[in-house]
């Protein structure tokens, strides 16, 4: 991360009017067009993937400087307004159930760009690694709730993803470069932004978390019934929980208690690991099923069992 920075990102409801996202896409594609032909499409995802510039592009286009619509209706515009055939470059994906096309959308840009199968297959593991990395592997309280994934017709790709916490109105933004991104799970991003640093958080991306991380993939690999014992011995059923004994005020503090650990885990997700056997933690995050409950009593049963703690 070449630069750090606070940009606000308070939720706003409702739509951008259609009389300004019609001025913003044509606007857009000009602009498109001109860093495309004077440098080339992976300058355009290098621009994209600097959070500053990203903003920057929405406050030029005519949208809200500090909305965080200026990810959905930004990307939404790049989206309409960006031709594969004519700028050689594609965005898949959006706001919610837009989403979940993003699979699909690779696959007929990578056909319109050329790609065997192999590098259409890359790009769609990436789209969803990256999506799996920021809702589970950092839990800080923001759910993904918008993902567009960024691809040109050399392959390169861009993801520009966003979480949001609907309890104190705040958004977090997530910058991924492929040509940046050199392990999918040790501190892949070119960028985080956000209204709101969080003081309690998990961080299994950091390099901090590289003991838990190949202890929890050690973990995972050990039987189900061996994992669930060793849940247990870190929360007995008698045992009550230290949020309870806490002054309540100061707990108002945390949207999520991040380091708080599940009552219960997908122990089908767990047992299908298990057969698995993941060689690695990417393996494992990427692993249907594995999710942030899961992820998180993996941590804790490294740190407080095996004494390899995460970030």
């Amino acid at each position: 991360m070449k630069r750090t920075g606070v940009a606000r990102l308070p939720l706003h409801y409702g739509r951008a009017p259609r009389w300004l996202v019609i001025r913003m896409i044509k606007l857009a594609r000009e602009i498109v067009t001109v860093i495309v032909d004077e440098y080339d499409q992976g300058e355009f995802l290098r621009r994209i993937s600097d959070p500053f510039w990203f903003q920057a592009l929405g406050c030029v286009l005519g949208y809200d400087w500090h909305s965080s619509g200026v990810t959905t209706v930004l990307t939404g515009v790049l989206k309409s307004a960006i031709n594969p055939t004519e700028h050689g470059l594609a965005v898949c994906g959006g706001k919610g159930k837009a989403s979940l096309q993003t699979p699909i959308e690779i696959s007929d840009a990578g056909e319109e760009f050329g790609f065997s199968t192999s590098r259409i297959d890359d790009l769609q593991y990436a789209s969803r690694i990256s999506a799996k990395v920021d809702n589970t592997a950092i839990q800080a309280g923001y759910p993904l709730y918008h993902h567009s994934f960024f691809v040109t017709e050399r392959g390169e790709w861009a993801v520009v993803q966003q979480g949001m916490s609907v309890k104190d109105r705040t958004a977090r933004r997530y910058h991924w470069l492929s040509e940046c991104t050199k392990n999918f799970v040790v501190e892949p991003h070119d960028a985080i932004v956000g209204d709101v640093k969080r003081e309690v958080a998990l961080d299994m991306t950091s390099m901090e978390s590289e003991g838990c991380r190949k202890t929890s993939t050690d973990i995972i690999r050990e039987e189900p019934r061996k994992v669930m014992r060793m849940l247990k011995s870190i929360r007995p059923a008698c045992q009550s929980s230290l949020q309870e004994w806490m002054p309540k005020i100061r707990w108002k503090e945390y949207v999520i208690d991040v380091l708080s650990l599940p009552r219960n885990l997908n122990w089908k997700s767990v047992k299908k690991a298990y057969e698995f056997q993941p060689r690695n933690y990417e393996e494992l995050l990427g692993i249907r099923g594995i999710g942030p409950a899961t992820v998180r009593g993996l941590a804790l049963i490294s740190e407080l069992i095996y004494g390899e703690p995460p970030s």
